[in-house]
Protein backbone atom coordinates (compact mmCIF):
# COMPACT_ATOMS: atom_id res chain seq x y z
CA UNK A 1 0.00 0.00 0.00
CA UNK A 2 2.75 2.43 -1.10
CA UNK A 3 -0.17 5.10 -1.19
CA UNK A 4 1.26 5.96 2.35
CA UNK A 5 4.96 7.19 0.96
CA UNK A 6 5.23 10.57 1.70
CA UNK A 7 1.83 11.29 3.80
CA UNK A 8 1.64 11.94 7.55
CA UNK A 9 -0.10 10.12 10.09
CA UNK A 10 -1.09 11.90 13.36
CA UNK A 11 -1.34 8.99 16.33
CA UNK A 12 -2.42 10.12 19.84
CA UNK A 13 -1.16 7.68 22.14
CA UNK A 14 1.71 6.35 20.47
CA UNK A 15 4.40 5.34 22.42
CA UNK A 16 5.80 2.18 22.80
CA UNK A 17 4.77 -0.30 25.95
CA UNK A 18 5.90 -3.47 26.42
CA UNK A 19 4.62 -6.67 27.66
CA UNK A 20 5.74 -9.22 30.35
CA UNK A 21 7.29 -10.95 27.67
CA UNK A 22 9.21 -8.35 26.38
CA UNK A 23 7.55 -8.15 23.09
CA UNK A 24 5.49 -4.26 22.01
CA UNK A 25 2.20 -4.29 23.82
CA UNK A 26 0.31 -1.07 22.98
CA UNK A 27 -2.69 -0.56 20.40
CA UNK A 28 -0.95 2.76 19.33
CA UNK A 29 2.76 1.46 18.77
CA UNK A 30 1.38 -1.41 16.38
CA UNK A 31 -0.34 1.18 14.34
CA UNK A 32 2.90 3.06 14.26
CA UNK A 33 4.51 0.19 12.86
CA UNK A 34 2.33 -0.97 10.63
CA UNK A 35 2.03 2.68 9.14
CA UNK A 36 5.64 2.88 9.17
CA UNK A 37 6.45 -0.37 6.95
CA UNK A 38 4.43 1.69 4.43
CA UNK A 39 6.52 4.40 4.56
CA UNK A 40 4.54 7.18 6.11
CA UNK A 41 5.76 9.96 8.42
CA UNK A 42 4.76 9.69 11.53
CA UNK A 43 3.48 12.31 14.62
CA UNK A 44 2.95 10.72 17.69
CA UNK A 45 1.94 11.78 20.97
CA UNK A 46 1.74 11.15 24.62
CA UNK A 47 1.84 11.59 28.28
CA UNK A 48 5.46 9.39 28.56
CA UNK A 49 8.34 11.44 26.89
CA UNK A 50 10.54 8.66 27.24
CA UNK A 51 8.02 5.49 25.79
CA UNK A 52 7.53 8.06 22.84
CA UNK A 53 11.79 8.51 22.01
CA UNK A 54 11.79 4.87 22.47
CA UNK A 55 8.84 4.33 19.65
CA UNK A 56 11.10 7.52 17.37
CA UNK A 57 14.58 5.24 18.21
CA UNK A 58 12.85 1.89 16.96
CA UNK A 59 10.95 3.21 13.89
CA UNK A 60 13.18 5.38 12.35
CA UNK A 61 16.25 2.41 13.10
CA UNK A 62 13.81 -0.59 11.89
CA UNK A 63 12.13 1.16 8.91
CA UNK A 64 14.13 4.33 7.78
CA UNK A 65 11.32 6.74 8.12
CA UNK A 66 11.00 10.17 10.12
CA UNK A 67 9.00 10.13 13.13
CA UNK A 68 8.13 13.47 15.58
CA UNK A 69 7.51 12.52 19.23
CA UNK A 70 5.70 15.81 21.20
CA UNK A 71 4.84 15.26 24.58
CA UNK A 72 1.56 16.13 25.31
CA UNK A 73 -1.58 15.60 27.68
CA UNK A 74 -5.22 16.52 27.45
CA UNK A 75 -6.43 16.49 31.16
CA UNK A 76 -9.26 18.74 33.23
CA UNK A 77 -8.03 21.67 33.84
CA UNK A 78 -6.16 22.45 31.11
CA UNK A 79 -5.65 24.56 27.94
CA UNK A 80 -6.73 21.26 25.42
CA UNK A 81 -7.71 23.02 22.41
CA UNK A 82 -3.95 24.99 22.31
CA UNK A 83 -2.48 21.79 23.12
CA UNK A 84 -4.26 20.12 20.02
CA UNK A 85 -3.22 22.69 18.12
CA UNK A 86 0.12 22.70 19.04
CA UNK A 87 0.75 18.79 18.32
CA UNK A 88 -0.92 19.74 14.53
CA UNK A 89 1.03 23.10 14.21
CA UNK A 90 4.30 21.30 15.03
CA UNK A 91 3.31 18.31 12.31
CA UNK A 92 2.61 20.58 9.98
CA UNK A 93 5.88 22.48 10.58
CA UNK A 94 8.43 18.95 10.25
CA UNK A 95 6.28 17.26 7.37
CA UNK A 96 4.29 19.85 5.54
CA UNK A 97 0.77 18.05 5.50
CA UNK A 98 -1.76 15.80 7.89
CA UNK A 99 -3.25 12.86 5.78
CA UNK A 100 -4.40 10.86 8.53
CA UNK A 101 -5.80 11.41 12.28
CA UNK A 102 -5.94 8.45 14.54
CA UNK A 103 -7.31 9.07 18.41
CA UNK A 104 -5.88 6.44 19.84
CA UNK A 105 -4.80 7.91 23.54
CA UNK A 106 -7.42 6.69 26.69
CA UNK A 107 -6.52 5.92 30.27
CA UNK A 108 -9.50 5.37 32.72
CA UNK A 109 -10.01 3.66 36.15
CA UNK A 110 -11.18 0.27 34.80
CA UNK A 111 -12.21 -2.08 37.38
CA UNK A 112 -13.85 0.89 39.83
CA UNK A 113 -17.15 -0.02 39.76
CA UNK A 114 -19.83 3.14 39.03
CA UNK A 115 -20.84 3.61 42.95
CA UNK A 116 -17.24 4.17 44.13
CA UNK A 117 -16.14 5.99 40.69
CA UNK A 118 -14.43 9.54 41.64
CA UNK A 119 -15.01 13.03 39.37
CA UNK A 120 -11.43 12.56 39.12
CA UNK A 121 -11.78 9.15 37.42
CA UNK A 122 -14.25 10.27 35.63
CA UNK A 123 -12.42 13.35 34.28
CA UNK A 124 -9.69 11.36 33.04
CA UNK A 125 -11.01 9.18 31.17
CA UNK A 126 -13.34 11.41 29.66
CA UNK A 127 -10.67 14.35 28.85
CA UNK A 128 -7.67 11.65 27.83
CA UNK A 129 -10.42 10.00 25.20
CA UNK A 130 -13.52 11.93 24.32
CA UNK A 131 -12.44 15.47 24.76
CA UNK A 132 -8.85 14.71 23.08
CA UNK A 133 -10.33 13.15 20.22
CA UNK A 134 -12.68 16.31 20.08
CA UNK A 135 -9.78 18.89 20.06
CA UNK A 136 -7.40 16.69 17.84
CA UNK A 137 -10.25 16.67 15.47
CA UNK A 138 -10.90 20.31 15.18
CA UNK A 139 -7.60 21.07 15.16
CA UNK A 140 -6.98 18.84 12.18
CA UNK A 141 -9.97 19.45 10.22
CA UNK A 142 -8.37 22.33 7.90
CA UNK A 143 -5.41 20.33 6.95
CA UNK A 144 -7.21 16.86 6.61
CA UNK A 145 -9.67 18.92 4.34
CA UNK A 146 -6.66 19.69 2.12
CA UNK A 147 -5.90 15.99 1.86
CA UNK A 148 -8.92 14.54 1.50
CA UNK A 149 -7.65 12.21 4.39
CA UNK A 150 -9.08 10.14 7.13
CA UNK A 151 -9.81 10.05 10.78
CA UNK A 152 -9.68 6.99 12.64
CA UNK A 153 -11.12 6.84 15.81
CA UNK A 154 -11.40 3.95 18.84
CA UNK A 155 -14.81 2.95 20.80
CA UNK A 156 -15.00 -0.32 23.00
CA UNK A 157 -17.09 -3.15 23.76
CA UNK A 158 -17.21 -1.37 27.34
CA UNK A 159 -19.52 0.92 25.54
CA UNK A 160 -21.29 -1.32 23.53
CA UNK A 161 -21.56 -4.52 26.03
CA UNK A 162 -22.38 -2.50 29.73
CA UNK A 163 -18.56 -3.80 30.84
CA UNK A 164 -18.41 -4.21 34.79
CA UNK A 165 -16.86 -1.88 36.47
CA UNK A 166 -16.12 0.34 33.34
CA UNK A 167 -18.47 3.31 33.59
CA UNK A 168 -16.07 6.15 32.52
CA UNK A 169 -14.30 4.02 29.82
CA UNK A 170 -17.76 3.01 28.46
CA UNK A 171 -18.83 6.96 28.80
CA UNK A 172 -15.97 8.45 27.28
CA UNK A 173 -16.29 5.57 24.03
CA UNK A 174 -19.30 5.80 23.47
CA UNK A 175 -18.96 9.62 23.21
CA UNK A 176 -16.47 9.22 20.72
CA UNK A 177 -18.68 6.88 18.71
CA UNK A 178 -21.04 9.45 18.63
CA UNK A 179 -18.75 12.07 17.66
CA UNK A 180 -17.46 10.40 14.95
CA UNK A 181 -20.36 9.52 13.28
CA UNK A 182 -21.47 13.27 13.26
CA UNK A 183 -17.96 13.96 11.56
CA UNK A 184 -18.75 11.18 8.87
CA UNK A 185 -22.21 13.18 7.88
CA UNK A 186 -20.63 16.55 8.40
CA UNK A 187 -17.04 16.06 6.97
CA UNK A 188 -17.87 13.93 3.97
CA UNK A 189 -18.66 16.59 1.67
CA UNK A 190 -14.42 17.93 2.47
CA UNK A 191 -13.71 14.55 1.24
CA UNK A 192 -12.23 13.45 4.86
CA UNK A 193 -13.46 9.54 6.11
CA UNK A 194 -14.20 8.93 9.36
CA UNK A 195 -14.50 5.56 10.90
CA UNK A 196 -14.39 4.03 14.02
CA UNK A 197 -12.74 1.01 15.49
CA UNK A 198 -13.55 -1.17 18.38
CA UNK A 199 -10.66 -3.73 18.99
CA UNK A 200 -10.07 -6.50 21.00
CA UNK A 201 -5.92 -6.62 21.17
CA UNK A 202 -4.07 -8.08 24.14
CA UNK A 203 -1.93 -5.28 25.26
CA UNK A 204 0.07 -4.04 27.95
CA UNK A 205 -2.88 -2.12 29.62
CA UNK A 206 -5.01 -5.18 29.48
CA UNK A 207 -2.12 -7.49 30.83
CA UNK A 208 -1.73 -4.94 33.46
CA UNK A 209 -5.79 -4.90 33.80
CA UNK A 210 -6.03 -8.49 34.34
CA UNK A 211 -3.54 -8.40 37.21
CA UNK A 212 -5.04 -5.37 38.99
CA UNK A 213 -8.53 -6.52 39.07
CA UNK A 214 -8.98 -10.13 37.74
CA UNK A 215 -12.84 -10.41 38.74
CA UNK A 216 -13.51 -7.22 36.52
CA UNK A 217 -11.50 -8.84 34.25
CA UNK A 218 -12.74 -12.46 33.89
CA UNK A 219 -16.44 -10.44 33.56
CA UNK A 220 -15.64 -8.70 30.98
CA UNK A 221 -12.45 -9.80 28.98
CA UNK A 222 -13.43 -13.42 26.75
CA UNK A 223 -11.48 -15.11 24.08
CA UNK A 224 -12.63 -14.47 20.87
CA UNK A 225 -14.28 -16.95 18.93
CA UNK A 226 -10.83 -18.05 16.64
CA UNK A 227 -9.02 -18.83 19.99
CA UNK A 228 -6.82 -15.57 20.41
CA UNK A 229 -6.34 -12.17 21.34
CA UNK A 230 -5.87 -9.42 17.90
CA UNK A 231 -2.57 -8.64 17.36
CA UNK A 232 -1.81 -4.78 18.17
CA UNK A 233 0.08 -4.51 14.94
CA UNK A 234 -1.49 -7.17 12.09
CA UNK A 235 -5.05 -6.84 13.02
CA UNK A 236 -5.10 -3.54 14.31
CA UNK A 237 -2.86 -1.71 12.65
CA UNK A 238 -3.38 -2.80 9.42
CA UNK A 239 -6.87 -2.40 9.79
CA UNK A 240 -6.19 1.30 10.48
CA UNK A 241 -4.11 1.68 7.29
CA UNK A 242 -6.62 0.10 5.13
CA UNK A 243 -8.88 2.66 6.45
CA UNK A 244 -6.75 5.40 5.53
CA UNK A 245 -7.19 4.18 1.60
CA UNK A 246 -8.87 6.05 -1.26
CA UNK A 247 -10.35 2.15 -1.51
CA UNK A 248 -12.23 2.36 1.59
CA UNK A 249 -14.03 5.89 1.20
CA UNK A 250 -17.50 4.51 0.81
CA UNK A 251 -17.25 2.81 4.79
CA UNK A 252 -17.26 6.48 6.18
CA UNK A 253 -19.09 6.96 9.15
CA UNK A 254 -19.06 2.82 9.99
CA UNK A 255 -17.65 1.11 13.31
CA UNK A 256 -15.27 -1.54 12.53
CA UNK A 257 -15.13 -4.87 15.37
CA UNK A 258 -11.90 -6.24 15.58
CA UNK A 259 -11.58 -9.67 17.85
CA UNK A 260 -8.86 -12.08 16.94
CA UNK A 261 -8.33 -10.87 14.09
CA UNK A 262 -11.55 -11.11 12.94
CA UNK A 263 -14.05 -7.98 11.35
CA UNK A 264 -16.97 -7.07 11.61
CA UNK A 265 -19.64 -3.97 10.58
CA UNK A 266 -22.69 -4.04 12.08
Amino acid sequence: MSFLKGKTLLLTGGGRSVLSDGTAGSIGYGIAVAYAKEGANIVITGRNLQKLLDAKEELERLYGVKVLPVQADVAAGADNAATAKDVVAKAIAEFGRLDVLINCAQASASGVTLADHTLAQFDLAVYSGLYATFHYMQAAYPYLKETKGSVINFASGAGLFGNYGQCAYAAAKEGIRGLSRVAATEWGKDGINVNIIAPLAWTAQLENFQKAYPEAFKANVHMPPMGYFGNPELDIGRACVALASPDFKYMSGETLTLEGGMGQRP
